[in-house]
């Protein structure tokens, strides 16, 4: 979480809300050591004038890359604050077994909070969810920005 924080940090300087995201390698059968991080990113709607460019949506998108298939089994993904809607639902295609968040998002969270995308027992895949990791830490870098943005 250590390094999903870095990059939520990125995303504050950058102006961008400070979420950020790493997926690491669990799979013991891949070329990859397990730990590696194979996808790392932070939000980027601003920058990128996209709103599909969340942290969770890039790092998959790299991570697919790294190993060459879409089917991100045997990883775990580790976001500062809960994925929202459209991320768990990318979450959910990519088969990402396990993922661990921060923070939860009361309005517009996609995996516990609002909506139970993760483990909804109507989609053909399911992950383990982590909730509460360094939450304090999560919320402070939240609250901060959000607190000088509004001024």
């Amino acid at each position: 979480m250590n390094l999903a924080l870095r990059e939520a940090q990125k995303a504050a300087t950058a102006g961008e809300v400070p979420a950020g995201c790493i997926i690491v390698n669990t799979a013991d059968d891949r070329e990859l050591p397990v730990g590696a991080v194979i996808g790392r990113a932070h939000n980027q709607t601003e920058l990128l004038r996209d709103p599909t460019a969340h942290a969770e949506m890039i790092a998959i998108t790299q991570a697919a890359s790294a190993i060459g298939d879409w089917r991100l089994t045997g990883t775990a993904l580790y976001v500062t604050k809960e994925p929202c809607p459209m991320c768990a639902g990318g979450i959910i295609l990519a088969r990402i077994p396990t993922v661990v968040y921060g923070v939860p998002d009361p309005k517009r969270g996609g995996a516990l909070s609002v909506f139970n995308i993760l483990d909804h027992p109507n989609l053909n895949h399911r992950c383990e969810v982590v909730t509460g990791v360094m939450e304090t830490e999560c919320r402070d870098i939240l609250q901060s920005f959000f607190r000088a943005r509004r001024g």
